[in-house]
């Protein structure tokens, strides 16, 4: 009796153990998407008349009612590379792979992601014209709420502690393998408005850093643009409320610990440097272009 009891406590403990207690791990990944943002059409569907209007809306100003913020980017691109060039040889120019990384959540809507499309337009230009191999990629999910996986753990009965809970979106918006100069179109899916959803940084930094170490390059960075900590209602309600943050933290830790990439956490009204070595904070979104711009200068130079 006194065996079958100590049997039915070791069962509990283990059927109570807290999610972090065995690591991170993942519920499914048969609903995971990587895809290039020009085929997001066969993700998300097509957008229905309100929501297409409004990412017209947002493609015009994009394309025609930003020219002052543009030009004073253009112009402290202009004069950084000035600088790189008097600085930096050619060949360790050719020799280095940047990536950033776009936190596309829900708090990201509207203003701040049409500001950040158009930054990563100039910054993605500003470091093919220096002859460095550049990604740019954007991370959210596929639906809100969990999604399929979601709905696929609750078929096979809810089992407590089941992990990252939903379905990732990991959006290619210029591959590294593409040397050509951007008219900004690429940047047009980011606009849609039923694309921010939910945000788990801590996977999408090891899915950044794997294409990144594919890159034939010395120096490898990659810069991770987001205005808050990670995020995802459905994983967060079935694990501890720490479970992504913990992960987050042990990504970095471990990436930061090789040397074989440098990290850099630029934080919109969000403060990185309790997660990244090397950091920084925008006030104003209205400052990202120029954030960005400097960030990439002293990533390129090593200051």
């Amino acid at each position: 009796m006194f065996q079958l009891l100590q049997h039915f406590e070791a069962y509990f403990r283990r059927k109570s153990r807290p999610a972090n207690s065995v690591g991170y791990h993942v519920y499914t990944r048969e609903f995971d998407v990587v895809i290039d943002a020009h085929k997001l059409d066969s993700v998300l569907g097509r957008l229905p008349p309100d929501q297409e209007a409004a990412h017209a809306e947002a493609w015009t100003t994009f394309s025609c009612a930003l020219e002052g913020w543009r030009t004073k980017v253009h112009l402290t691109a202009l004069e950084a590379t000035a600088r790189i060039r008097a600085a930096v040889d050619t060949q360790d120019l050719a020799e280095t792979a940047i990536s950033i990384l776009v936190d596309q959540s829900g708090s990201m809507r509207g203003q701040s992601m049409l500001l950040l499309a158009a930054a990563c337009d100039i910054a993605q230009n500003f470091l093919v014209h220096l002859g460095v191999t550049t990604e740019v990629l954007g991370f959210t999910t596929v639906r809100w709420k969990g999604g399929e996986s979601r709905r696929l753990w609750r078929r096979r009965g809810s089992r407590p502690f089941p992990g990252r809970l939903c379905d990732l979106l990991h959006i290619v918006y210029r591959s590294a393998e593409d040397r050509r100069a951007s008219t900004g179109r690429r940047f047009k899916p980011m606009l849609r408005p039923d694309l921010p959803k939910e945000n788990v940084d801590g996977e999408a930094i090891e899915w950044a850093v794997g294409r990144l170490m594919q890159a034939p390059a010395r120096r490898r960075t990659l810069v991770i643009l987001s205005d808050g900590v990670p995020a995802d209602d459905s994983t967060l309600m079935a694990n501890r409320e720490d479970f992504l943050d913990r992960h987050l933290r042990d990504v970095i830790a471990r990436i930061e610990s090789t040397g074989d990439i440098k990290l850099v956490g630029v934080g919109i009204g969000f403060d990185t440097s309790t997660y990244y070595r090397t950091s920084s904070m925008i006030s104003s979104v209205d400052d990202l272009g120029l954030s960005l711009i400097a960030t990439l200068e002293e990533a390129i130079r090593g200051t």
